[in-house]
């Protein structure tokens, strides 16, 4: 026998507790209950349940990519091998870095061009500056656009000692 949905009930942090045929069954991400079609008195049939199945991976790497762009901007690059690593699918990785590409949060532009601004400031050299791009992962036809953008190399280094008073 088929089991039917029977409850579906909210829960914090954007959690669904599901119940099938009267009965406590799991707690699921509630984008990914909505996204599979879950709904009181649908039957939980194999077509559906993949689909849940599918929604929650997709729904995990989600959350997984955006606690990690929380922590620190990464490259796409970067993202997807530490998607790769915590074991997602090719399938769930793409899907998430797309929804977060869609939404500006993962920009290898904007992530090399600011990169390289701070290291910059700092002294660090053009080589040095497109080593750590290059270690990050940005592309480097991203990474030569971010350091040319950048004053030149030499008169950075002249205000640097003239700003310390070494001049």
């Amino acid at each position: 026998m088929t089991p039917i949905v029977t409850g579906l009930r909210g829960r914090r942090r954007g959690r669904v507790a599901v119940e099938l045929d009267g009965c406590p069954w799991r707690v699921l991400p509630a984008d990914a209950v909505v996204r599979a079609g879950l709904a009181v008195g649908r039957v939980l049939d194999r077509p559906t349940a993949r689909e849940l199945a599918r929604e929650v991976r997709r729904a995990k790497a989600l959350a997984a990519a955006t606690r990690s762009l929380a922590a620190s901007d990464r490259s796409r690059r970067a993202l997807e091998e530490r998607l790769a690593q915590a074991g997602h699918s090719t399938a769930a990785r793409d899907e998430a870095i797309a929804a977060l590409d869609r939404v500006g949060l993962v920009d290898d532009a904007r992530l090399a061009e600011s990169r390289a601004r701070l290291l910059a400031r700092r002294g660090y050299g053009d080589t040095a500056i497109r080593a750590d791009l290059r270690r990050r992962l940005v592309a480097d036809d991203v990474a030569a656009a971010a350091v040319s953008a950048l004053e030149v190399e030499r008169d950075r280094v002249r205000h640097q000692i003239g700003a310390a008073g070494l001049t």
